[in-house]
Formats: structure tokens, C-alpha cells, sequence
């Protein structure tokens, strides 16, 4: 997605909305420098703690004592906890220290705080000698993306310069698979369960399903029962009593109660289309992933750091959970042809019978295509930009993916959506300012590379024959 495009002002007078709007963007800026100016402070504060102790053999409680002084300065000043600035102080040695390229971008405006977040987020786990180059291509990346849309572009790149494979790394990591709790407050308590992300996401979408089926029901189950004429009749099952109260839970409370129902009791008791026969319909649900697989890469192991597989919106997975996701799964795959140079999608094509458009869309697409959202695309609605009342073709040329909320925006809004050649979607705001949307390419089959030295992050590659 490319930096919006601000229309010219009209002759007679500014939009109000682009006025406002203009205003929002300069607050942004200055924002973003005052933070980022803030940042390099408190940066110098911390190397003036590390400065009081150069050339002295202090000990770790020595070094802590000067940090602190100098975080308990800035706190007491500021009306802040020094613990809250001591931590501030660490966080700004970092940005400094490892990704200067982030804090000249969110200086001069181009990055927010939540963009300079994600970057550290991604960057930290990259090895510190590969950290300047990932710090350089983070900022590039970043341009005219959302923070959402970000991270799974830099979860990417920062596979690619690990040295070890992320199917090593996940071998370890899910050593440390656990369930804790961690007490809150007014008799409330977070658990808190690590597992393999494909796992953790697709546990979020059941109870997303099953909360949506829940809530979808409460129409039917709210509604009065019929009442026997006769005193005394119990009321039927499956109804409520008059003097029940209405379901009001919002759809994380639900999520939380069906979570509670499962794991306590193996089936939601909630679940208002359970019979004494067995289970309802929640029961049926299945979790949903939307995984991509490069062919290549289950080839080959060692290219996944090059090409790793993916679950769309959330970033790499190791190619080992990919592999056995293709094996178990009964859903037929989509077979996605690439250009092999840029990675665009040709065409789609499977030996299973399938529509052939939504498994075109669903390829090129692969999550919602409203600026910044990361919805997808199996979560979400296929779209006629020019709406097929109007004349509107069923074709890929005029649909693409949409989720509930952007699509029923489209609909209801001022926003004007059309779609350009190799599905780049293009939207009009109410002010007129245009935003472009490219779909997201696939890794190139072909890698063109010098001949001098194997590409970065990539040791023992040899150069291409041609």
C-alpha cells in the first residue's frame, strides 16, 4: 500500500473532514518526532549511568544503583514512577543502540509508535550482527503499511536472516509449552496457556465460532416459550422462563465461558442446541487456519528460512507443522502458480472440485484488503467493487476479499472502491485522498544472486549458473 495521495483543495472552501484530517496528520508528526526526540534522551541518560562506571570493576548491584539514580532524577521530575523510567531508559538503549534507521524514520514522521513497536518486536530476536540489516530493510518495509499488516511482513524478514531454521527454533521453543495463572484483582485471575501458534490460533477461532453460534441464537432462545394452558406446566426444554434474564454477554465474555465449559467440563453446557441426545452444534465446530505452504520449501528444509510456510495474519510457522497440516488435513489444497521472478499469482488450479474464482481470490488476496487490515481471507466476504446491481462483473478483475466490518463499510460509507489491473485495489476517502492496496506477492521461485558472495542470511547458497 502506498503513502495517500492528498487531492487538491477545492476552489471555494477546505472539506471540514480534510481540514481535520490535515490537522490529525501534523499532530501525528509532531508527535512522532516529540517521542522519538524523547527516546534519544533518555538513551543519553542511560549512557550517563554506564559512563559513571566505565573503567571501574563495579558490581552488577553497583551499575543497577546508578542506573536507578539517574532513572529516580528523571522520575522525580516528571511525577513518574522511577521504575516505569528505568524501564523507559532500557527500551531507549535499545532503539538507539540497534535500530537507529527506526528512530531517524519515527523522527521524521514516518513512523508511529506502534510501527517502531512492531519493528523491535520482530527485530530483537534477529542475531545482533544481522540486527543493522534488519533495522535498514524494516524501515523500507514499513512504508504505507498498517502495524498489523507490518508484523507479518517483518516476522518474515527476520526468518530469513536467522541462522538457525525456525523448525529448529520451534523444536526448543515448544519445550516451553505451559498453562499458568496469574492472580488479578476482584477475585479474577488470567490463565494463560503457551502453545505452538497454530495451535493457539486455531483454538481462538473454534471459540470465536462457537461464541458467534451463541450469540446468533439468542433471538430464539430470548423469545417467550409457549405456555401450556394448563397450571403448573413446566416450561418446555430448551425455552426460558419469563422471569429469566435476557443474555446480555459480550462476545469475549462468551469466548471465556465456553473456554471455562470446555476444558472443565469437555462439552459447552451453553451450547443452546444441546439435546439430552448429544452434543449441539457447537460441539461440531472445528478450529479454521489459513496456512500457505511453499511447495518448495516442503521440499526442501533447508530454504525455509528463504520461503517459510505461513498462518495468514499472525507470520512464519516451522515447515514441520506445515507438512503435517497438509498431510492431515481433508480440505483440498489450492494449488497457487506464481511468477517466478515476482512472485505474482497467475492462477490457481487443484484436482479437487472447487470454485475456481474463490480459490483464485483466496490466493491472490490472502486477508482482507481494506487499508492495514490482516483479516483472513477465509474469515472473510468476497466483494463486488462495482456492485453487481450497477452492472457489476462476477470476475476476479472486479472482487476481492473483504471481512464483515470493511465490507459493510464499503456499503454504508462515502469510501469509493474500485479495483485496477493485477488486482490492486484502489480507495477514494470522503476527502478525496486515494490509498492503493498490492496484493501481497509470493516468494519468488528464482532468485537472481552476485557472484561474488552468497546473498545475506543465507550462508553456503551458491550463486545462480547464468
Amino acid at each position: 500500500m502506498s503513502f495517500p495521495t492528498p487531492p487538491p483543495p477545492p476552489a471555494d472552501e477546505r472539506d471540514p473532514l480534510a481540514v481535520v484530517l490535515a490537522e490529525v496528520l501534523d499532530a501525528d508528526a509532531a508527535l512522532a518526532a516529540a517521542e522519538a526526540r524523547k527516546t534519544r534522551a533518555l538513551a543519553r541518560a542511560g549512557r550517563l549511568a554506564l559512563d559513571v562506571m566505565a573503567g571501574q570493576r563495579a558490581s552488577s548491584r553497583e551499575a543497577e544503583m546508578a542506573l536507578r539514580e539517574v532513572a529516580s532524577e528523571i522520575a522525580a521530575a516528571g511525577c513518574l514512577s522511577d521504575r516505569s523510567v528505568q524501564a523507559q531508559i532500557g527500551r531507549a538503549l535499545t532503539l538507539v543502540d540497534h535500530f537507529p534507521a527506526t528512530v531517524d524514520a519515527w523522527e521524521a514522521g514516518a513512523l508511529s509508535r506502534a510501527h517502531v513497536q512492531a519493528i523491535v518486536d520482530a527485530g530483537t530476536p534477529v542475531p545482533l550482527d544481522k540486527r543493522g540489516e534488519f533495522d535498514v530493510l524494516a524501515v523500507t518495509t514499513a512504508e504505507g503499511l498498517s502495524p498489523g499488516r507490518l508484523r507479518a511482513r517483518l516476522a518474515t524478514l527476520a526468518e530469513r536472516l536467522q541462522p538457525t531454521t525456525i523448525t529448529e527454533r520451534h523444536r526448543r521453543g515448544r519445550e516451553e509449552r505451559c498453562v499458568r495463572v496469574v492472580r488479578g484483582e476482584n477475585g479474577m485471575s488470567d490463565l494463560i496457556a503457551t502453545l505452538p501458534t497454530v495451535l493457539a490460533v486455531g483454538i481462538y477461532d473454534r471459540l470465536t465460532q462457537q461464541s458467534r453460534v451463541l450469540i446468533d441464537a439468542r433471538q430464539d432462545i430470548d423469545a417467550p416459550p409457549p405456555v401450556s394452558e394448563v397450571p403448573g406446566s413446566p416450561v418446555p426444554s430448551g425455552g426460558r422462563s419469563c422471569d429469566a434474564e435476557p443474555d446480555t454477554r459480550s462476545a469475549d465474555q462468551v469466548r471465556a465461558d465456553i473456554l471455562a465449559d470446555l476444558l472443565l467440563t469437555a462439552a459447552p453446557d451453553a451450547d443452546p442446541t444441546r439435546t439430552e441426545d448429544g452434543p449441539g452444534a457447537l460441539g461440531a465446530i472445528r478450529a479454521r487456519v489459513q496456512v500457505v505452504v511453499p511447495a518448495l520449501s516442503v521440499l526442501n528444509p533447508e530454504r525455509e528460512n528463504i520461503d517459510p510456510a505461513e498462518l495468514v495474519g499472525h507470520g512464519p510457522i516451522d515447515i514441520d507443522t506445515a507438512r503435517r497440516l497438509a498431510e492431515a488435513t481433508r480440505v483440498p489444497w489450492d494449488r497457487v502458480l506464481t511468477n517466478p521472478v515476482t512472485g505474482a499469482v497467475l492462477c490457481t488450479d487443484t484436482y479437487q472440485r472447487t470454485a475456481a474464482i474463490d480459490r483464485y481470490l483466496r490466493a491472490r488476496d490472502r486477508h482482507c484488503r481494506w487499508p492495514g487490515c490482516t483479516a483472513p481471507a477465509i474469515r472473510c466476504e468476497v466483494d463486488h467493487n462495482l456492485d453487481h446491481a450497477l452492472g457489476g462483473k462476477t470476475h476476479v478483475c472486479n472482487l476481492c476479499h473483504f471481512c464483515q466490518r470493511h465490507h459493510t463499510q464499503k456499503q454504508f460509507t462515502r469510501w469509493q472502491v474500485r479495483q485496477l489491473p493485477g488486482g490492486v485495489i484502489e480507495f477514494t476517502s470522503p476527502t478525496g485522498r486515494t490509498y492503493t492496496d498490492h496484493p501481497l506477492p509470493y516468494s519468488p521461485a528464482v532468485r537472481f544472486v552476485g557472484d561474488d558472495s552468497p546473498p545475506s542470511g543465507i550462508p553456503g547458497r551458491q550463486p545462480a549458473p547464468f
